[in-house]
Formats: structure tokens, C-alpha cells, sequence
């Protein structure tokens, strides 16, 4: 849950912007100021494209040299901002760690499972090959694997996908960090396996404390599990707030737009018992293009159902209508 004390990570004015070839930079990030308590879960929420990724790799120092980059990242009290490498290398893994979408992609096809996990151990902490694999295998346990010997011993194309993750998983946090980053951790498994995953990732927050970045183009898999929820489009932030409360009553447009996604439950006896199946999967119009987002106006404002002529002329500031609550909108609420 959300803690009184000092953020773990504040970002300021995070701009991040790439060099297109005989065009202008492309700004994959405007302006993006947030924190991130310890021990809270914040989902972030968005469609392909808003700079949910960059902001990840931006947190953990992987973005490429071809990004410009302006705006602090204070992490536990230190500024990252011009971090060198080497203080990065030191950073990742024992401070701040990420769970990739495709974990199949970022292990290594000809080591086993558990020896990637320790090497992870035996970059940032001394100590034997004995104590490394006891570590290893109760980070294995915590991950919610049962056949950790199995699992330990076992190459990535011989484990399942939900066994991938779970490895994913047990690398990102067998040092413990403050923060845990997890992109789209669990976009390409069934129903069964997400719930599985985001069980054994909250566990693990009440277990140790950590907390937890949770990227998803998917409100459902915030509700009931994530703290706050901060949405993104075209590089900005453009509402944040506490879960129940944005998902009750959304003050953005594209908000509402993607939460028209979410199946409405159904209750009976006080228990949802299943959801409404629409005639009609609803839709956002059109699409996010590179000229929206260099428009002097609100770059949603060719989508925006509310739109005035005023979203046309300027992009709207962010204001804070109620407490804990934050929007970029002239018509919010609308």
C-alpha cells in the first residue's frame, strides 16, 4: 500500500525524445512527473505506442544513446539522472529490476535456469556457489514454483511459458530490490496463468516490500490489485489516481474510452458470478499517429469525443481536481 514516507522514486520532467532520420525528433516522452512509494503497486495503463516502454527503460538506464534524454530520475534518495554506466550496471538487478514481456527472450538459451538466476546473485553480492543456489532455489519458491529442482536444472526451451515467466520472475527479485518493473508481464498467457503471475507478484509485494511498476494495455488486470493507476497517451501522463476511484469514475476521455474494454461484472448473492457479454466490442475512433503528437494541441483531441475548439490551440496543463487525483483535460469529467 501507499506509504506517508519519501518516495523511492520521483521523476521530474522526463522527456525522452528519438532522432528520426531527416525529420524532427520524435518526443516519445512530454513532461512526466510522478512517485512511486515503497511497497505500493501502480499500474500503467495505455495503448501501444503511449511510452509505457520507454519509461521503463528510462527507470532502469537502458534506453538507447541515441535518446535525448532531460529531467531527473531520483531512485532511493539518488539522482540517476547522468548515472555512467558503471553505476547503472551496480543499480539494475539489486535496486531496481525488470520482468520483460517475452522472459523466453531475455534468458540465455544455453544456460540453465537457476545458474541465470545466480548470476544475477553473484554480480552484485559475494559469498559461495552453495549459498548462491539456496537463494536461487527459495526465490524459485517464492516465484510460485513447486519443482524447483527440476525448474533449476532445466534450459529455457524445455519450461512452459508460465514457467518461463515464473524464472522471469525469481531473476527480477532474487536480490530483493526496492523496485520491480514488470512490462506486460503477462500478455501472452491464458486467463488461468495472468491470475497465477499477478497472485505470485503480489505475494511477493507483501512479502518483502517491494514494490511494483505493472505495465498493461489491459485495465482489467489493475483491478483488485494494483494501488494506483496512472494512464498514459502519446508520451503524457493524462490522468492518475487510486484504482477503485478512476475506474468509478474516469475524468479523461481516453480514460473512459479504454475502461468501455473491461466486461462489466455480474453480482449475485454479493459474488460476481460472470460479465456481460456485449453485442459489440466498443472501440477508441481512430488511431495515435507521429503528427498528433506534434501538434501544439492535445494530441487525443482527433479521438476525443469532447473535444472543443480550445483542444485544437493548446494542449491542456494538469490540474489535480480532487485529492489523489490528477488530470490533463479542459474537459474533464465531461
Amino acid at each position: 500500500m501507499p506509504s506517508t514516507c519519501a518516495p523511492l522514486l520521483r521523476v521530474r520532467g522526463l522527456t525522452v525524445s528519438y532522432n528520426a532520420r531527416s525529420q524532427q525528433p520524435v518526443a516519445a516522452l512530454r513532461q512526466v512527473d510522478f512517485d512511486i512509494a515503497p511497497g505500493e503497486i501502480v499500474g500503467i495503463l495505455g495503448e501501444s505506442g503511449s511510452g509505457k516502454s520507454t519509461l521503463a527503460l528510462s527507470i532502469l538506464g537502458l534506453l538507447p544513446e541515441s535518446a535525448q534524454v532531460e529531467g531527473s530520475i531520483v531512485l532511493d534518495g539518488e539522482d540517476l539522472s547522468n548515472a555512467a554506466d558503471s553505476r547503472w550496471t551496480k543499480v539494475r538487478g539489486a535496486k531496481v529490476a525488470m520482468i520483460f514481456q517475452e522472459p523466453g527472450l531475455s534468458l540465455s538459451p544455453v544456460m540453465r535456469a537457476g545458474d541465470q538466476i545466480g548470476e544475477v546473485i553473484r554480480a552484485h553480492r559475494s559469498g559461495g556457489r552453495k549459498q548462491r543456489k539456496l537463494e536461487v532455489e527459495a526465490a524459485l519458491k517464492d516465484a510460485g514454483i513447486s519443482d524447483v529442482d527440476r525448474i533449476y536444472r532445466a534450459y529455457p526451451h524445455q519450461l512452459s511459458g508460465g514457467e518461463l515467466h515464473r524464472v522471469a520472475i525469481a531473476q527480477a527479485l532474487v536480490c530483493r530490490p526496492a523496485l520491480v518493473i514488470a512490462d506486460e508481464p503477462t500478455r501472452s498467457l491464458d486467463v488461468t496463468l495472468q491470475a497465477q503471475i499477478r497472485n505470485a507478484l503480489r505475494d511477493i509485494n507483501r512479502t518483502y516490500g517491494s514494490a511494483l511498476i505493472f505495465i498493461t494495455h489491459n485495465p482489467a488486470l489493475l483491478t483488485g490489485f494494483a494501488d494506483r493507476v496512472m494512464v498514459m497517451y502519446a508520451g503524457r501522463i493524462v490522468e492518475a489516481g487510486p484504482v477503485a476511484q478512476v475506474y468509478r469514475r474516469p475524468l479523461h476521455p481516453y480514460t473512459k474510452g479504454l475502461l468501455q474494454l473491461v466486461p462489466e461484472p455480474v453480482q449475485y448473492s454479493g459474488h460476481i458470478s460472470g460479465f456481460v457479454r456485449r453485442e459489440r466490442l466498443p472501440a477508441i475512433p481512430g488511431s495515435l499517429t507521429r503528427f498528433d503528437q506534434l501538434s501544439r494541441g492535445c494530441a487525443f483531441e482527433p479521438r476525443c469525443s469532447a473535444r472543443t475548439p480550445d483542444c485544437q490551440i493548446e494542449s491542456p496543463e494538469e490540474i489535480v481536481p480532487e485529492l489523489d487525483r490528477r488530470v490533463s483535460c479542459f474537459n474533464h469529467g465531461n
